[in-house]
């Protein structure tokens, strides 16, 4: 590939990604003003400057057009470099600096967030005026953290369903999930930032206290299930 058709599919990727984020925009906006059922497809394609057909190559729904999509919030090149951060250990032997990267990750992230609070915003008051979408999000929090867990996996050369990659889903998406409902909580002050490092150092400090895999209990030992059938 020349170097002259990089530049034009990297033209025309951030092309797509503006026209759905202005998609994504206009439909928060509608939606908060005046609720899910308030307005059409029609209405956010006047307001974004696009036509019926453009909206649904971007999103199948209006419902999706609110959330968003995965790589408007975590772009390809962000995981670039996390990526690489592996490649110094074996492959299917978990690198030593994975937490650390990982943390390094989450800043960057989270600097993106920062960029768009506005947004981040005006989609809690979206949801909170139509419950309903909880269950959408549900669904898109499931594809990113598939998403996610496949980023780990390809950088430390194991399945995604390594014990290691499912708690690393787990606890950074808990740490995340914990410091931005505090973020936005009323009458917050403190800076994203802050509250992810503090989340993220408590995580840590309770994972590196000693662990001892407890006892198998033994044959003559009843199960709880046993006792309460008696």
């Amino acid at each position: 590939m020349t170097k002259s058709a990089i530049i034009e599919g990297g033209l025309r990727e951030r092309k797509r990604a503006a026209t759905r984020a202005a998609i994504t925009a206009v439909a928060r906006s509608l939606t908060a003003e005046r609720g899910l059922n308030g307005y059409t497809v029609e209405d956010v394609c006047e307001q974004a400057g696009i036509s019926r057909r453009t909206f649904f190559n971007y999103f199948p729904t209006k419902e999706d057009s609110i959330l968003g999509h995965v790589d408007d919030e975590h772009p390809e090149e962000f995981f670039e470099d996390f990526i690489r951060g592996g490649s110094t250990s074996p492959a299917g032997e978990i690198s030593a600096s994975l937490l650390q990267d990982l943390a390094e990750l989450s800043l960057h992230l989270s600097e993106r967030m920062s960029a768009s609070e506005e947004e981040t915003r005006q989609l809690i008051g979206v949801i909170k005026k139509e419950p309903q979408l909880m269950l959408k999000i549900i669904g898109a929090t499931e594809e990113r953290e598939a998403h996610f867990a496949r980023v780990v996996a390809a950088r430390e050369g194991v399945a995604p369903d390594h014990p290691v990659v499912r708690m690393a889903v787990v606890v950074m998406g808990s740490i995340a999930r914990h410091a931005s409902m505090t973020y936005f909580s009323e009458g917050n002050t403190r800076p994203y930032r802050d509250l992810l490092l503090e989340n993220l150092e408590g995580a840590r400090l309770l994972l590196s206290q000693p662990f001892s895999r407890p006892a198998s209990p033994s044959a003559d030992t009843p199960s709880p299930s046993t006792e309460g059938s008696k």
